[in-house]
């Protein structure tokens, strides 16, 4: 099959679950009440993607109330009672983080309760998302290790005990989110991926690692909007990439500034491309996606090719979000008659 679907991520969280259209939701339940909700949701943010056509199905996210602290959650060594405010991706943003204070340690399984029971509720291709070790490590304060490299790499750690277990529990492919890549560029090379071959280290399945311009937020859209006419953040690290032993590499395309002859960088990889934009309310129309695919075929072999979301829709209305799924399964479906 060419072009297989899939997404970024994650998806709306239903109001019922958590306060709708922001990054930081607060739940809506407690307790039992809780747990139960949130695998309601992952039933049925794995049954919206059904009925959209997407090909490989994600959880949606809907447990995590944010895609880092979702993991740092489970994470012995951190302080969330006494969080402080940092700058994040350079200073693209303030938010209040959680202090590492210790030596970090698993405090037990991560994504155990939503992996399996994704697992046994779609016969389609199961993705799980983690948050890659250089975000983590620009994501929290640190009062333990005093070197950003070598708390990155505890983090790696960790990741990688979650992701065999996600591995046995099924999953197909674990992708971890990475969009500190497209700040942090010259260290990309020098110890990024590095953190990312931790990660990953003796796994069989298809890993991915997801690099965009970020959340359809405010920060993130005024940041985009003083890079100017090219965006050629990708040129400096998609060679470290394509040498790397990442399978997937996932990226943000439709209505960016991305020269597309960047991902030609990329060769051998599964390129993800982006042709849903989750910064704008806006839908796309099956044409445009498939579009888009076409010209990325002057750059990629169309066996290559995956079709995604430039980024999730956590804070995103559901009905735009939903209407975007639609058009991107039908937008891969006609490129498909057109381009195969």
């Amino acid at each position: 099959m060419i072009f297989p679907s899939t997404i970024a991520g994650s998806l709306p969280k239903p109001s019922w679950l958590a306060e709708p259209n922001k990054l930081w939701p607060q739940w809506r339940q407690q307790g039992d009440g809780l747990a139960a909700a949130k695998l309601d949701a992952t039933l049925l943010a794995i049954k919206w993607q059904e009925d959209s056509d997407i090909d490989i199905v994600s959880d949606g996210e809907m447990s995590r109330q944010h895609f880092v602290h979702g993991f740092l959650e489970f994470v012995d060594g951190i302080d969330f009672a006494h969080k402080v405010q940092m700058g994040i991706r350079a200073d693209r943003y303030k938010a209040m983080v959680p202090v590492v204070r210790g030596e970090l340690k698993l405090k037990g399984r991560v994504h155990q309760t939503e992996a399996r029971f994704a697992r046994a509720h779609t016969k389609h291709k199961l993705k799980i998302t983690l948050p890659g070790p250089m975000t983590i490590s620009d994501t929290i304060a640190d009062s333990y290790y005093d070197d950003k490299v070598k708390m990155a790499m505890a983090f790696a750690g960790l990741l990688n005990e979650e992701a065999r277990a996600l591995e046995k529990d099924g999953v197909d492919v674990i992708q971890f989110d990475e969009p500190a890549f497209n700040v942090f560029l010259g260290e990309v090379a020098g110890w990024g991926v590095e953190a990312l071959h931790r990660a990953i280290d003796g796994l069989n399945c298809t890993t991915a690692v997801h690099i965009c311009y970020g959340y359809g937020i405010k920060a993130n859209i005024d940041w985009k909007n003083t890079l100017g006419s090219e965006w050629r953040q990708y040129e400096e690290i998609f060679p470290a990439l394509a040498k790397s032993r990442i399978n997937q590499v996932s990226v943000e395309c439709i209505n960016s500034h991305v020269p597309l002859k960047l991902l030609s960088l990329l060769d051998g990889k599964d390129v993800l491309i982006g042709v849903i934009d989750v910064a704008t309310d806006r839908i796309e129309t099956p044409q445009r996606v498939a579009q888009i695919i076409g010209e990325v075929m002057k750059f990629v072999p169309k066996q290559k090719i995956v079709a995604c979301t430039n980024c999730g829709m956590a804070p995103m209305r559901r009905d735009i979000a939903d209407a975007k799924l639609m058009a991107l399964g039908q937008g891969v479906a006609l490129a498909r008659k057109k381009y195969g």
